[in-house]
Parts: structure tokens; C-alpha cells; sequence
């Protein structure tokens, strides 16, 4: 269930950057329950915007769940459809693919200690969860848990009845298989250490790492210890030794315990019901810093205070465009997904500004903020572009954050998790980023040591770990199945992409002559169509046609010769650069509808899938198909986003899903990247209006009113100012300049 509050809030405060008057709380419009279902990989859990901490339920270990993260490939801590839970952990992330992560884990018992997650683990009852906050009652220990968090500190409020109680910090769980930790006793009350992590994907393990924490509770316990379960050791010399595989309980033992199955116990004896508070400071630096951390931001602060303070920065963020009319779902699936574009990217960098490096982990230290989690070849799509827009400082910042991996790792990101870079998917995304924001007038950054990486990625053909196959693609303009490169034909189209928004680039910073070079590579992926199927197919190195060639091969994650997460019907519009040179390919603007009506009609068209997600717009570029345009987009939103669960398409990818949602009932989508431009829908609200900030546009709103007769999509325009557009593509610079514009 979602929790919400019928009064409203009237406070007088200066919001954020564009110093408006907030009058309502936002939060009441985010469900975090969306996207728990489905393999939308998303959790409920309290975290801040952009949160380093973020305090999840954990109920994926223990096969009397329905999803199992040993059974399956879960890389998030929380399904819906579980019922048994281990703990509450205090690192995850939110809409990611793959496994990572999810450690630091607590938990409230009662009775005599257990240290087994299977044996403590317990059903759960009347959960609540709203940013910044959930709670949940469990069923076999009569305990309400609360959760909330600030950036960098996740707070536990534990309600205890009278009698014996523990409370116990699991470092030998998580997601993964990944192990190791440290703990230490500095008190009764404190305890610190760390848990290695690191096998994101089961990819580049080699580069595990720490991440620190420190603990405080509320209460001095009567006891307390550590426990100690060594793996179970098969040799000759398991005959001498008592504790093989089994749990030693360290009572108030004061040093360092390293281990891989260990954790900390606080046991109590209640004389009246009792509450508890544990806050756990996080870094990615040092036990120092995760107590500085854990002292700046929340201190003696209590659960309450930090729950208000976290709920007012939702409400900033949220606030920055408010809606009117829709229904409540309506609202709420809008506001969930700009909730969920404010996750990841994730602040990476300590309250003083210190962070590890790249590769080495050395301590870096910025003066403003650095990102991690960039899933790059989900969110170079839409993602960054509407951050552009709405959160242009958050943008610039993490900018700056992939020009400091490229001097700290020699190569810009491809999916950068926590300074390790972990290879995930095809591609130049990075690039696509950076050019895409220079466009949009965001250029406070060094974009000539940006060019200089993206060149790099671009030209250099051997030992490129961005651009694989590269030497091939150049010479023949695409990349070979014999070239053993995952997914050649989708990996030329990536580079297609890439390529075309360096060519952006080079052009407004009067570059000519690459500008020219970028543009001719950009179109290299009609060397892989063939006329005779009306698919892009993948060729041999020789210039010969792969065979057999199936076009629905590779749909639903099957394995594919051509093409990476997907099918050729999937990937065939996948030229958002040269949308007509596409038409022309396909033998002009009727059969090009046929084909794009027969994606949609055979059900071929993945709405969880990044490669298709712009399809629907494509129609805006046939003379008199728009209307198609906003019967599709208006159908999709109805299809695949609810007030539900299971209100995600898919795997939410760090809020590219969310990304496109936001924007399709805004109106108006960035369909092609590296260019600062939009394609226009409709909007499905009355009145959009969105808040710009001052220090990067010269209008402070923009408003979108809707005054159509709803369904009126053949007839329907957009009005700016007055005067009727006279097509469905319009210039970032102009719309954001147009101050009120009309969709009649």
C-alpha cells in the first residue's frame, strides 16, 4: 500500500533555484511500490535524491520466496511477489540489469540470537513506503520497522515489545556471491567496518572493493558480540576442528573479526516496549569518512528530523514541474517517474568532497559533486536530456564527473559503477552525452578535453575498450560477425549514433573537416540492409550475408549473431540520426508506414527494450501520420505504466523508462541524441508547466496547456505564441524560450 496525507502543506520557503512558493506536498503523488513487479527492478526503500545510502527491504534470499536471487538473475533487493524477509539493506541500487550490491543488512528479532538469515528471516505485514520513508511490520517478532535516509546515512527505527530482543548487522549477505568484511567494536553502541563488493554482472571481479560504514544505536544493549561462520573445510584436518562450519559467537570482543559470513549482535532484555534507533554512515573512502559522514548529516539528529529534512528535498526536486488535471494515477505515475530519474546517477563523493579515483582508488577530493551509475547505453537516450532540461545543474555535474573517470582511467565511461568500470553493453554512449549536452547550451565544461576523449574512443583502433572492432567498422563501415564482437549489427548502429553526435560537436566548435568525417561514418549502417528481406542483417567480413538469417531471432534475451538484447525487427528503426535517409533506404514514406504499422501489428515492438523506445514518434516524420504518433504514445502509456507494482514496462535502466515516460506525458520526446531538438506528442495533463532554472535558461516556466478535444489527434496542433507550428519537430533553444505554448 502507499501511504498518502490529505493535509496539505503551506509553507512559505524559497524552493531550490527557481524561488517559488511550495504550496503541495509532491510526495503524495509517488507510489515507490511501481516498478517492484515485472522485473522493473526497482525497490521501495527510503533513500534522499540521489542518495549514496538508500535502506531497501531485503526479501530475495530464501527459497520460500517466489523469486529466489540464487534461483535467478535479480539484481534488485525487493520483488513484490516475495514474502520472506532477511533484513534491510543499506547500499542498492534502483533499476539496473544486473546484480550488485545490497549489503550492510539489519534486522530487529526477539527471543533467544539467532545469526542464520534463513532462520531469522520472517513474513511481513502492512508495509508503507513514500520518498524518503517505509515501514513494515514483522510477523514473527511483533516489530514495526521504519526506515529512512539521508545522502549519505540510512536510519532504522525499530519498535520493540517488552522481553528479550536483538538487533543484528548481516555483513555476509547480498546480492551477489561477492565476499569479505571487517567489523569492529568501538562501544557498546558503535560498531564499524566494511564489505567488499564489486562482481556487478559477474564482470571485471578483479576489481572488487570496499565499501565502508560506521553504526550507532540508540540504546546501550546488555550484550553484544560479533559471530563468525567459517566455511566448512572438507580436508584431512576437519577431524581436529570443532567450529567447521560452525558459528563462533564472539562475546564484546573489541578487535578487527575478518571473515566472509560475519556480523554484528546487540541483544537487549525490554522491561517495557522500547524503540531503537541504528543510523549507518556510508563511504566509499574510509571508516573516517563514513563517520564524518554519519556526524555532518545527521548526528544527534532524530529519526523524525531526518525523515521532514529528506521529505523536503523530494518536494524540491518534484516540484519542479507541477501538473494539472489527470487523475490521481495519472499524477502518480508522473510524479513515481520523475521520483525515479532523481536515483541514479548516484553521489559518489564523501560530505568533504573526497572520492576514490578510477582503477586505483586512490582519494580524490572534488569541489562539487561526483556521479556514479551511469548506464550509459540506457540513459544516453533520453535520460541526460530531460536532466538537461530540468536538473541542468546535475547534468553539468555529472559531466564533469566522466571527464574526471576519462583523466583518472584514460577512456570515458561505458558503465562506470562506483569508480570501476564494468564493460555492460555496446557502444560510445559517453560521447553521445557529452555532445548532446554542449548543444543544449549546457557548456560550462572542458569541451575540448571532451572532444579530445571522444576522439580517442572515436580513431583509436586497437586495445579500445569503448569501441571494440573499430578498425573493421572504419575500413568497411560496419562491424563483422567474424569479428567476434558481440552484436555486430547493433554495435555499428551504436557507433552510427556516436558518431553522428560527434559530428554535432565538431560542427559548433567549427571543426569542418571531422565534421564531415563523423557525418559519412554515421551512415555506414545501410551497408547492412538488404533490400531483399527489408531488415538490416549481419554480414561477414568478406561483404557477404550472414546465413541462415531469421529476423526474429535474438527477442526475449535468445542469442543472436546480429544483434545485442534484442531482434532485427527491433533494432531496424534504430537510426534516430537520419530518419529520412532511412525512408529513402526503405523505398519511400509508404512502405517505410507499412513496416513501422507491421512492428507495432506483429507484435514486435519491446517497450522494455531502449532501442525501440523512440519508435512511436517515428510516424511524426510522414506528412499527415502525427495523429499516429499520439495514438501510439497515448496507447503505450495506458499499456505499460500503472499506479501498480508491476507499473513498469521492464527493468526501469537508472530511470530511462521513467525518462520517457516523464516526457511522453509532457508532450514533447528528444528523439534524436546529440541533437537539441524535440518531436512533439500530446500532453496528458491540462496544464504542464515546468520551472527553469535561471542560471542556465532565460525563461523561468515553460507551460504546455492542452485545450484539444481529448482523442482529437488528427486535427490536433501546437500553438507557440499564437502561431501554429507547421510540423512536429521543434528546437530545444526555441522551446524553451516560448514561455506558453497550446496543443488545440
Amino acid at each position: 500500500m502507499i501511504l498518502h496525507k490529505k493535509a496539505t502543506l503551506f509553507i512559505g520557503l524559497l524552493i531550490g533555484f527557481f524561488a517559488k512558493a511550495q504550496t503541495q506536498d509532491f510526495t503524495h503523488y509517488v507510489n515507490p511500490f511501481i516498478g517492484t513487479s515485472n522485473f522493473g527492478a526497482t525497490n521501495p526503500g527510503a533513500i534522499a535524491p540521489r542518495g549514496m545510502a538508500s535502506v531497501s527491504p531485503f526479501n530475495v534470499a530464501g527459497r520460500q520466496n517466489v523469486l529466489e536471487k540464487d534461483s535467478r538473475w535479480l539484481s534488485n533487493p525487493y520483488v513484490n511477489e516475495n514474502t520472506f524477509l532477511t533484513g534491510f539493506s543499506h547500499v542498492n541500487m534502483s533499476g539496473v540489469g544486473c546484480p550488485d550490491l545490497g549489503v550492510i543488512l539489519s534486522i530487529p528479532t526477539t527471543g533467544e540470537l539467532q545469526t542464520d538469515h534463513l532462520e531469522y528471516g520472517t513474513t511481513y505485514t502492512n508495509e508503507v513506503a513514500k520518498p524518503g520513508y517505509y515501514s513494515v511490520e514483522l510477523d514473527k517478532y511483533n516489530v514495526k520497522t521504519e526506515l529512512t535516509a539521508s545522502t549519505r546515512v540510512g536510519v532504522s527505527r525499530y519498535s520493540f515489545p517488552a522481553g528479550k530482543a536483538n538487533l543484528l548487522l548481516n555483513l555476509g549477505l547480498g546480492l551477489t556471491n561477492e565476499q569479505g568484511a571487517v567489523l569492529k567494536f568501538n562501544s557498546p553502541t558503535e560498531v564499524e567496518g566494511y564489505r567488499m563488493v564489486g562482481s556487478f554482472c559477474y564482470n571485471n571481479v578483479e576489481s572488487a572493493y570496499p565499501i565502508y560504514f560506521v553504526a550507532r544505536i540508540s540504546e546501550t544493549p546488555a550484550n553484544y558480540g560479533i559471530w563468525d561462520k567459517p566455511a566448512k573445510y572438507d580436508g584431512v584436518e576437519a577431524q581436529w576442528m570443532g567450529y567447521n562450519g560452525k558459528t563462533r559467537l564472539k562475546e564484546q570482543f573489541m578487535r578487527e573479526v575478518v571473515g566472509d559470513s560475519i556480523g554484528a549482535y546487540f541483544k537487549y532484555d525490554f522491561d517495557k516496549p522500547t524503540q531503537v534507533v541504528m543510523k549507518i554512515g556510508i563511504s566509499y573512502v574510509s571508516v573516517a569518512n563514513a563517520r564524518e559522514n554519519l556526524d555532518e548529516e545527521v548526528g544527534d539528529a532524530s529519526f523524525d528530523a531526518v525523515y521532514k529534512q529528506t521529505k523536503q528535498a523530494w518536494n524540491d526536486k518534484l516540484s519542479v514541474v507541477e501538473v494539472e488535471g489527470g487523475s490521481v494515477d495519472d499524477k502518480t505515475i508522473f510524479y513515481t517517474g520523475l521520483y525515479h530519474t532523481q536515483i541514479a546517477p548516484s553521489i559518489l563523493n564523501d560530505s568533504n568532497g573526497e572520492y576514490p579515483a578510477m582503477k586505483t582508488r586512490a582519494v580524490k577530493h572534488t569541489e562539487g559533486t561526483r556521479y556514479t551509475v551511469f548506464s550509459l547505453w540506457d540513459t544516453y537516450r533520453n535520460y541526460h536530456q530531460l536532466m538537461s532540461l530540468l536538473y541542468p545543474q546535475e547534468q553539468l555535474d555529472m559531466v564533469n564527473s566522466m571527464l574526471d573517470i576519462y583523466d583518472q582511467n584514460a577512456w570515458l565511461p561505458k558503465w562506470e559503477l562506483n569508480a570501476t568500470e564494468t564493460f555492460t553493453m555496446v557502444g560510445d554512449p559517453a560521447a553521445v552525452v557529452l555532445a548532446d549536452t554542449y548543444a543544449r547550451g549546457i557548456t560550462d565544461f572542458d569541451v575540448d578535453k571532451a572532444y579530445k576523449a571522444m576522439l580517442k574512443s572515436a580513431d583509436t583502433r586497437e586495445g579500445n575498450p569503448l569501441r571494440p572492432g573499430l578498425g573493421e567498422y572504419i575500413d568497411n563501415g560496419y562491424v563483422s560477425v567474424d569479428s567476434d564482437v558481440a552484436g555486430p549489427v547493433s554495435t555499428t548502429q551504436e557507433y552510427n549514433i556516436a558518431d553522428y553526435a560527434i559530428a554535432q560537436l565538431a560542427e559548433i566548435l567549427g571543426k569542418k573537416q571531422d565534421a564531415k568525417r563523423f557525418t559519412k561514418r554515421a551512415l555506414s549502417y545501410k551497408k547492412m540492409y538488404n533490400k531483399d528481406s527489408r531488415f538490416l542483417q549481419p554480414k561477414m567480413s568478406d561483404g557477404s550475408w550472414y546465413e541462415p538469417f531469421d529476423p526474429l531471432a535474438g527477442a526475449n534475451f535468445t542469442e543472436n549473431p546480429g544483434f545485442i538484447e534484442g531482434n532485427a525487427w527491433q533494432y531496424l528503426f534504430m537510426q534516430p540520426h537520419d530518419i529520412k535517409g532511412m525512408i529513402k533506404l526503405m523505398s519511400g514514406e509508404k512502405k517505410f508506414e507499412e513496416k513501422l504499422d507491421a512492428l507495432f501489428a506483429e507484435d514486435q515492438f519491446d517497450m522494455a527494450n531502449e532501442p525501440d523506445i523512440s519508435y512511436p514518434f517515428l510516424y511524426n516524420y510522414l506528412p499527415g501520420k502525427s495523429y499516429k504518433t499520439r495514438e501510439k504514445v497515448a496507447e503505450l502509456i495506458d499499456t505499460y505504466f500503472t499506479n501498480k507494482p508491476a507499473g513498469l514496462p521492464g527493468n526501469d535502466d537508472t530511470g530511462t523508462m521513467s525518462a520517457w515516460l516523464v516526457y511522453a506525458m509532457m508532450g514533447f520526446y528528444p528523439m534524436t541524441p546529440g541533437e537539441a531538438t524535440y518531436t512533439l506528442s500530446e500532453p496528458q495533463f491540462d496544464t504542464v508547466r515546468i520551472h527553469l532554472n535561471p542560471d542556465f535558461y532565460s525563461n523561468k516556466t515553460l507551460t504546455i496547456k492542452n485545450q484539444s478535444t481529448r482523442n482529437n489527434y488528427k486535427t490536433a496542433t501546437f500553438k507557440v505564441n499564437g502561431k501554429a507550428l507547421n510540423n512536429s519537430q521543434v528546437m530545444h533553444k526555441n522551446w524553451v524560450e516560448a514561455g506558453e505554448i497550446i496543443f488545440e
